[in-house]
């Protein structure tokens, strides 16, 4: 097809289908009689750019992408989702500035919520309207707080515990890169191996959710049962 025909079938203009070749993001055509003839490998890397565009990249690291990539436009396209697409989370919700006091009451002072917006607990919308991520996480917070721990401290656990999450998705992140990507980048990326890259990467995000939390029931209880020993242990010999 010519660049006016791929333009037609990739939605794109001549303009930018001609830019994206000067940048190195498209083959070449197939030169005949001085003009360009272009397939459905053309077709392919531009619908890949644009879906990668549309999840975030900028066109030079969609270039790096490409070039460091031997597996097909679909292959690449499944893994760039695949490691973009966020974990299943529940749906937001979106509060006015009166509710959030309301609910965290006196405590919740102009300073204590800008710390509360750092640590991802709530968004700021503009016109005094938050954005909540977790809702599960605001209610658990208005629980603590039921039970008379000041929002200052109720913060600070959340930090502590913030830190704790963050090293442990560290550490299956670089689980994921020294043993699966490392290996599979030396070998050249065969592009056979990209299916099964994408999988084992699909595979062990919900992995880490379930094994993190069977680790913090299992050591929950024995902490409180350590706990809570020793206390009932002081009242004994009381």
């Amino acid at each position: 097809m010519t660049i006016d025909e791929l333009a037609r079938a990739s939605g794109m203009t001549v303009r930018n289908i001609r830019a994206h070749q000067s940048r190195g993001l498209l083959p070449a055509p197939e030169v005949r009689a001085r003009t360009g003839y272009y397939g459905p490998a053309h077709v392919a890397r531009l619908h890949l750019i644009q879906e990668l565009q549309g999840d975030g990249y900028n066109l030079a690291a969609i270039k790096h992408l490409l070039e460091h990539s031997d597996g097909s436009a679909e292959d690449i396209l499944r893994f760039a989702h695949t490691l973009l697409s966020p974990v299943p989370t529940e749906p937001p919700e979106v509060v006015e500035i009166g509710e959030l006091r309301e609910r965290f009451g006196p405590g919740a002072d102009p300073k204590l919520l800008a710390r509360a917006v750092k640590l991802g607990l709530v968004v700021p919308l503009g016109e005094d309207r938050y954005e909540v991520p977790s809702p599960t996480m605001l209610r658990a917070g208005e629980a603590v707080l039921a039970l008379g721990v000041p929002l200052d401290k109720a913060l600070d656990i959340v930090e502590r515990v913030t830190k704790n999450a963050d090293s442990v998705s560290e550490t299956f992140v670089r689980l994921f890169l020294e043993q699966v990507w490392k290996p599979f980048d030396q070998a050249g990326r065969p592009a056979e191996d990209w299916p099964e890259v994408r999988e084992t990467l699909e595979e062990l995000r919900p992995l880490v959710s379930d094994a993190f939390v069977a680790l913090f029931q299992q050591r929950m209880t024995r902490r409180v049962e350590r706990s809570f020993g020793r206390e009932l242990e002081k009242r004994a010999k009381g």
